[in-house]
Order: structure tokens, then sequence, then C-alpha cells
């Protein structure tokens, strides 16, 4: 990997400076399908108490907290403090403050049992050590409480990510290139075993293919790359020409408007405590 690729991976996916504003701003959009299918999975109640566990800036969280409502509570943790500060600066107020803590996926800080549900949106393949998050997940879940989450799969079915894996590769390097892949590596068959080790049954998983609509390619893509840390094309002319060559190549999928929609495939595991 990279420098930068391996510092993601080793840390649990690290943002600096002014990247995770951008973050919530360009992830959002893209996001927002998964975390409804995340969410719902979880069947969550008026009530629950829950954990959006690698919270990023809150997105989980947030429609988490929506969800369980003022008699519930909502937890999330993550470590990088950065992302903790725009997840509290994004935090709604309708409900008791949801609680932000910076901490690794291995080392929570919670008591036994304590959730209902965790929820993990995007983030178990970025764990330096899966095996023990997932047995840090399964200590901190109440006997017959869930566990949900979403990991990116099948890079060749989401055509946006093969278009930036081929930007990155041709502009960083094929190192960088592999550092990307990092993203798409938690696949059923790494996530089912290891939450079957950790404690879990009834670990089912299922491909998950969503049409995503995103703003106008030619401003949102650089906006987006920017927020990633192994894009490590920041400053060069491939982010400044990005826009308008993905605009170009998903011309046939835009709507007058600008916008464009495009189908992303991300794997949903769940399974009870």
């Amino acid at each position: 990997m990279t420098d930068a690729a391996d510092a993601a991976h080793a840390s649990g996916f690290r943002l600096t400076d002014s990247a995770p504003e951008r973050y919530e701003q360009y992830v959002a959009p893209l996001m927002a399908p998964f975390v409804d299918a995340l969410v719902e999975s979880a069947d969550l109640r008026p009530g629950d108490t829950v954990l959006d566990l690698a919270c990023g800036t809150g997105f989980t969280a947030r429609l988490a907290a929506a969800r369980v409502g003022p008699t519930g509570r909502v937890h999330g943790t993550d470590v990088n403090p950065e992302m903790l500060r725009v997840a509290v600066a994004h935090r709604p107020h309708l409900y008791p403050d949801i609680e932000f803590t910076e901490a690794p996926a291995d080392q929570l800080p919670h008591e036994d049992g304590m959730f209902d549900a965790v929820l993990c949106q995007q983030g178990a393949q970025f764990f330096p050590d899966l095996a023990a998050a997932c047995a840090e997940a399964a200590r901190v879940t109440r006997a017959g409480g869930r566990f949900t989450a979403t990991t990116w799969s099948h890079l060749d079915r989401s055509p946006y990510f093969l278009a930036q894996h081929e930007l990155v590769a041709e502009y960083a390097g094929e190192e960088a290139a592999d550092g990307f892949v990092q993203a798409f590596s938690a696949t059923a068959e790494v996530m089912t075993p290891a939450l079957r080790k950790a404690g879990f049954h009834d670990v089912t998983t299922r491909v998950l293919t969503l049409d995503v609509t995103l703003p106008p390619l030619i401003d949102y893509v650089p906006g987006h790359l920017s927020a990633l840390p192994w894009s490590t094309l920041t400053g060069t002319d491939a982010l400044r020409t990005a826009g308008e060559t993905f605009a170009a190549r998903f011309a046939a999928h835009a709507a007058p408007d600008g916008s464009t929609t495009l189908p992303f495939t991300a794997t949903l595991t769940t399974a009870t405590r």
C-alpha cells in the first residue's frame, strides 16, 4: 500500500484538516440509501439503546436517533476525533444528544450487554483487527440483540467506484489502487466467520444493489475524491479534471437537471447475539 492507504487501514480510516467536513458534504448523498437499508434491517424500536460503530460524521447515528425516539439512546464511536467533531456539530437536538466517543472498534468504552443493536455502516473493511472488533461488538450487545453492517462489495458492480479505481491507478500508481480496493475487502465470506467466531448467530448476508442519484458530477467528483484518504490525488491535475472525465463517462445516466443516477453494490450483514 501507499503511505496514505496504509495509514487509512491501520488507523481505521483517518481524515484530517477540512476533509471530515467534505466527507459529510459529499459522502452523505452516496451513503443515504444504504444507511436507510441498514437501519431498517436493525428493526429499531422506540426506547432502544443503539451503538453506531465507526460512526464517522454520524449518518447512521442521526437516523437511529429518529427511530428510537426520546426514550431511546444512541452512542457513536470512531477512532478519528476530527470526524467526531463534525458528527457533534451535525447531531440533532430533537432527542437527548447522541453521545459520541473517540474509541477504536476493538476497545469500546461500554459495559457488557449495553446495546439492543450495534450498527456499522461502511466501517468493518477498515478495522485493523476485524475479529477483535466483532468480539467487542458481541460483548456490548445484549443477549438477543442485533448486529447489522453494510460493506462495499463487488467493485465491478459499482461503476462509479470502478471509475475512481481506474483514475487512482492511472495517476497515483498500482500501489495506491491496491489501497483503494481495501474498501471492498469485507465480503460476506469475511464477515460471516468473524461474526460467528465472536458469538453471534443467525448470521445472514445479502448483496444489496441500489440506485443512487448524485449531484452534477463535474463538481461532485473532485469534492468526493478529496474526502477519501487513499485517493492521493489532492492538488493534482487528475483531481481538477476528474469531474469532466466522469461527467463524460456517465453522460448516458444524467438527468436534465445534471444529476446522475448509478448503481452501487454493498453487502448487508445481519446477526443476532
